[in-house]
């Protein structure tokens, strides 16, 4: 028999984090001691970063060295790092054998992207992409209006997205730029196309799209923000857009953005984001063989809207309205569930609300509808993963039988 003793609880998880800034918040969601896991080290090639991450969590090691942290012997690792180095250091953590957290999108390149699930596929080493918004109420309320059958089969899809706060969060650092995000239809509309298939149970096949540099191009105000972070500059009082201050030098990427999707269930979907409206939230529209639903604000409190009864009298009162639920935690709660998943997954494996396959399929088509924007908005097909990666990530990354 074994001398281990079962009732025993378990270690804490020793957990590292590569990159302390955005998405530095996560912290506190890993850094639970004595209740599971514990946050023994950070990397950041910023001297900024490193006196975060010093000053917030004193007792983990700090360190700007990356093979340091691959030698450390964690058990777990988040990369937040921005977004055009994830798979320069997700392919890193995969290789040394550390289950991992890849924040969204997989990265802004496709080739980056599938480099990325290659070597999951190939060394065996658990991938865990970073989609927040499964685990927002607003989503998963709606999904699950879905999958009761209560507007019957999903056919299309619509969501527009009122980026308010663009010219802060997107217009003044590296986001702005193409060469660190490709696009933010990529970037910032991951999120969303990834909700897109996820309610339509479907992904992107065919893609095209228009857009345009409507408004940050003209503002001439500039300045080099490195030296700054989004909060240093954000306020509601840069307004209106064309007002704005200190922008980014190199402005290259689209401040608003349309595009159309054929799925690979036969449902359409179309999405639009625009970076200089007045309000700040997302409205989704899922169009099924026996109703419609539609959110009216996406956050708690607000409301879902439930049409099933047919009318000719124009707009007409839902036949529903389901309030959205609240959550602790950043992004209407959905954060502390995210890393919840993700550390249960690290350690034991088994199925997770977000997927490898289904954060390639955002990155797909974002990449494909920014090339389709910057060209003559002609459709483009999303070109496929090999089916072994498919089945490996579908079956939820199972343990290797060595032979």
């Amino acid at each position: 028999m074994s001398d281990i003793d079962q009732t025993a609880p378990k270690a804490d998880m020793r957990v590292g984090l590569i990159g302390f800034g955005l998405r530095a918040s996560l912290w506190k969601h890993v850094h639970k001691p004595g209740q599971g896991s514990e946050v023994v080290m950070v990397c950041d090639i910023s001297e900024r970063g490193r006196a975060d991450a010093a000053e917030k969590i004193p007792s983990a090691v700090i360190t700007s060295d990356l093979n340091q942290l691959l030698a450390a012997g964690l058990d777990a690792v988040l990369v937040l790092t921005p977004d055009n180095r994830h798979a320069e250091v997700a392919v890193q953590t995969l290789k040394a054998g550390i289950p991992t957290f890849c924040e969204k999108p997989l990265d802004v390149t496709l080739e980056a992207a599938d480099a990325i699930l290659t070597t999951a596929y190939e060394t065996g080493t658990r991938l865990y992409v970073g989609h927040n918004m499964r685990h927002m109420p607003v989503v998963v309320q709606m999904r699950e209006l879905i999958q009761s059958g209560t507007i019957g089969e999903v056919k299309a899809v619509w969501c527009r997205h009122f980026v308010g706060n663009g010219g802060d969060y997107y217009f003044k650092d590296w986001h702005a730029e193409r060469a660190n995000t490709t696009s933010l239809l990529l970037q910032k509309g991951a999120h969303d196309i990834d909700v897109i298939h996820w309610l339509a149970g479907g992904y992107t096949k065919r893609v095209s799209a228009i857009g345009d540099l409507a408004v940050y191009g003209d503002v001439t105000n500039r300045r080099d923000n490195s030296d700054r972070r989004m909060w240093d500059w954000f306020s509601l009082d840069n307004w209106p857009p064309t007002e704005q201050t200190e922008l980014n030098p190199v402005i290259d990427v689209e401040d608003i953005s349309m595009m159309q999707m054929v799925l690979d269930n036969g449902a359409l979907a179309s999405y639009q984001q625009c970076h200089f409206t007045p309000d700040y939230w997302r409205n989704y529209t899922v169009i099924g063989t026996k109703g419609r639903i539609e959110n009216f604000g996406d956050g708690p409190g607000d409301y879902i809207h439930v049409w099933t009864t047919r009318s000719q009298d124009g707009f007409v009162e839902p036949d529903q309205k389901i309030e959205i639920r609240d959550g602790d935690g950043g992004h209407g709660g959905a954060d502390p569930l995210l890393i919840a998943e993700f550390l249960r997954f690290a350690r034991n494996g088994g199925a997770t609300a977000t997927s490898p396959i289904a954060a390639r399929a955002s990155i797909a088509a974002g990449v494909l509808a920014t090339t389709s924007l910057r060209s003559n908005g002609g459709a483009l097909e999303i070109p496929e993963l090999p089916a072994a990666l498919v089945e490996y990530f579908d079956a939820g990354q199972p343990a290797r039988i060595s032979k």
